[in-house]
């Protein structure tokens, strides 16, 4: 189901970006434009989510770097799903990749902060942000 949900965005993405071969233009308020927008945005924050890893991988020692590697994969689940699940009602219409790419940034651009803080984290320090814990404010 993921790959299936994985191999439909990128298709749909890269359809559209090779389709018009356009760089962003957010003052184009076409669909297309915005699913290319969209899209664009999502690969800038898939990049930085790659740089805030690997900065905490190189910190870690073997243990950590495997559960770091185990908790990644399991982030990576649950994003696809959660925007699979949050996207569905757009699923037929052609506002569905911008849905499913401004999901991918959203979930990834938290997933930064979140290996952003672990990385400014001193071993043993139990006052550091936990994952989510800057957010609960929001569910009151």
């Amino acid at each position: 189901m993921r790959r299936m949900f994985l191999s439909a965005c990128l298709v749909l993405l890269a359809a559209a970006s090779v389709a018009r071969a356009q760089e962003c233009d957010r003052s184009d308020d076409s669909q297309q434009m915005m699913n290319i927008c969209a899209g664009e945005d999502y690969q800038a924050a898939d990049a930085k989510l790659n740089k805030a890893y690997q900065d905490l991988t190189s910190s870690d020692d073997a243990g950590g770097k495997r559960l770091l590697q185990v908790a990644q994969r399991a982030w990576i689940t649950f994003r696809d799903a959660e925007c699979a699940h949050s996207t569905a009602a757009s699923q037929d219409g052609s506002i569905h990749p911008m849905a499913v790419s401004q999901c991918l940034t959203r979930l990834t651009n938290d997933r930064i902060k979140q290996l952003a803080a672990a990385a400014n984290c001193e071993e043993g320090d139990l006052s550091c942000v936990k994952p989510g814990e800057d957010e609960s404010d929001d569910l009151q």
